[in-house]
This record gives structure tokens, sequence and C-alpha cells, in this order.
């Protein structure tokens, strides 16, 4: 009782200090790429903060996983370093029962694993392409940024705006406009002092200009026209709401069930992987967990960390073979595991021959 009660407690808190510091490097890293696409006018300022939900619900399953294989190897690592080890091999508990105290710790964070691969990710990925696809249907005012030159969505205008101006009733105004356009194969520069859009009774809307000049000419030729206008209103195109366009990886796991394309049985194969990866981690951890007290501390650790990029590279591969139609899901789905599993044993067997040689000389 006193084994499994000590070795649950490092695993608990060890595995909370990974989680965290994994966690705030994920949460970092992808807040970063928002905010640099929210500067740029790919993305509203509103949607930061779903689209960084939605994108750590996407990478919890490998976090947890990673957290999990790591915490326990920490934990066993610390226990050679300290000799408690001998003491545990001198008080008669063999490395097998570790399998214990780490399957007790890892199998509720594996269960948790399999929910968020199977349903939590993929309803993830699916609102994160709701919301992609709500920007792109944006129309060409909503698009421009203040201070930033942006491309309307059918590529004949530029918009330029240099600050807002702050809003007049419901009209929202801006200051210092300038708007390059292609109209009937004459390019025309307009600038203006303000502008604000405006909504027809036929719902067209329209970005109104105001105190401003229009130069029209053609490419190459000296010939322009030069036009002063009080008032000047362009009618905006919208796009048509084409609806969400459904990826393997936003699809819910009973779709892809029913769906037997290699495509959706790849993604299948991914999402079954993960949480078996995770529990096989979790084992692997043992045999991977020893060092030497007199030797470098960091050994194990890099092999260890090779040992998951291996793994999780491997199930990459499969999953691209079985989508690819090069490797049927019936051999993919548990190849790559019963290699590690193999892998496992190998390992345990060695360190178990070590101990038992070791028992001998004792």
């Amino acid at each position: 009782m006193i084994f499994l009660r000590a070795a649950q407690r490092e695993f608990a808190q060890t595995a909370a200090a990974v989680f965290v510091a994994l966690f705030a490097i994920l949460l970092t890293t992808q807040l970063i790429r928002l905010l640099g696409q929210a500067a740029g006018g790919r993305i509203t300022s509103e949607a930061v903060a779903a689209l960084l939900g939605f994108a750590a619900l996407n990478y919890l399953p490998i976090l947890l996983s990673l957290t999990l294989f790591i915490a326990i190897l920490l934990s066993l690592s610390r226990v050679y370093r300290d000799s408690e080890m001998a003491i545990w091999f001198s008080a008669g508990v063999p490395l097998t029962a570790w399998m214990r105290p780490v399957l007790r710790f890892a199998l509720p964070i594996v269960l948790v694993i399999a929910v968020l691969a199977l349903f939590l990710s993929p309803w993830a990925l699916n609102k994160r392409t709701e919301y992609q696809d709500r920007m792109d249907q944006r129309d060409d005012v909503a698009r421009v940024t203040p201070g930033a030159f942006k491309e309307s969505a059918r590529g004949d205008r530029v918009f330029f705006v240099e600050s807002m101006a702050g809003t007049d009733g419901q009209e929202d105004r801006v200051k210092n406009i300038f708007i390059n356009s292609i109209q009937h194969g004459r390019q025309g520069v307009m600038a203006a002092a303000q502008g604000h859009t405006e909504l027809a009774e036929n719902g067209d809307k329209f970005i109104v200009l105001t105190q401003g000049r229009r130069y029209e000419g053609e490419a190459g030729v000296a010939e322009y026209r030069v036009m002063e206008f009080e008032r000047y209103a362009m009618r905006i195109d919208t796009r048509e709401n084409r609806g969400v366009e459904k990826s393997a990886k936003s699809m819910t796991t009973w779709e892809l069930v029913r769906d037997p394309s290699p495509v959706t049985q790849g993604e299948l194969l991914w999402r079954i992987g993960v949480p078996l990866s995770a529990l096989t981690l979790s084992l692997l951890a043992i045999p991977l967990s020893f060092v030497n007290p007199r030797a470098g501390r960091t050994n194990n650790l890099l092999f260890a960390l090779l040992t998951f990029m291996i793994y999780n590279n491997l199930l990459s591969v499969s999953q691209a073979w079985v989508a690819q139609g090069r490797l049927p899901f019936e051999i993919g789905v548990w190849a790559v595991h019963v290699l590690m599993f193999i892998t496992l044993l190998l390992l345990f067997w060695k360190r178990l021959a070590v101990f038992s040689v070791w028992r001998l000389w004792r």
C-alpha cells in the first residue's frame, strides 16, 4: 500500500507540472499565430478566443499523451537516481510490480484521451471550420483594417483606410480612404476624406465616399480623367454562403465508421491509435526510465523522447498509407501498436535479465 500511494502521488505531481508547462507553450504559440492573423485582417479580434479554445481541444489528446509519458518517465527516473529502486528491489518488488500503479494512474487519463480524440477534437475542428467559413463570407468593407492595404474578395479592388473616425448613429465612418479598382478595362484610383457604409432598401450594401477625387485611365497611357465628387457610392459584392465543406478530420466518428472510403478509414485509424499509443507509451516508460546514477541523467530522456516521436510518426505513416489505399485498414489499425508492444516486451526482458543477475550477485 505504501508503494502504491507513493507512486500515485509522484505520478500526479509530476503530471500536473508537465501539463501546465506544455499547455502554456501550446496556448502561447497558438495565440501568437491567431493574433498575427487578426492583425492582418484574416480573422476578427472577437474570434481569437473561440479559435484558441478550439485549437486547444484539438491538440489536447497528443498533449495529454505526451504528459502521461513524460510524467511516468521522470518519476521513475528519479527513483533510479535516488537509489530508491535498489531499495524496492531489495524488498522483493520486481520491475513488473510498477505496472500496477502505472496502469491505475494511466487508465483514467487514457479514457479522457479517447473521449477527446473520438468526439471532442472532431467537434472542435468542425466549429473552427464554421468560424473560418463565416470570416470568408465577410464583405470587402469588413476585411478592411486601418493602416493596411487589403484586396477585395474578387481581386478587382484594393482598399486602404488610414484610421477609424468613430461611429455616427449606425454608420461606421472611416477617414482618408484610398481605393484602386478596375472597371471595364480602365483603372480608377479614388481618394476621399471620409467614408461610410449604407444599406439600400433592396438589401444591397454600398460604400459611400465623400469629399474626394477619382483618377481614371488606362495603364501605359498618359491620358487620365480627373473627377471631383461630394458623394460617390460603390456597390459591395458579397459572397454567397456555400456552407461548410466537411473534411475527414471534422467528421464525427460515427460518420467515419459509416463511410468506407480510404481517407475516412485513415482518419479513423488515427483516432483509435491515439489512446492506444498513450497506453502503450505509459508502459514503455517503465523500462525506459532506467538511469545509472553514475552516468548522465539526460540520455534516457532523449532516448524516450525519440521513442515517442518514432511511435507517432509510424502512426502518421500508417494513417497516410491507409488514406492512399496502400495499406488495408484491417492491418494498419494494429500493426504499429503490435510492433511497439513487442518492443515493450523486449525492453522488459532486458531489464528483468539485468535485475536477475543483480539478485544472483547479491
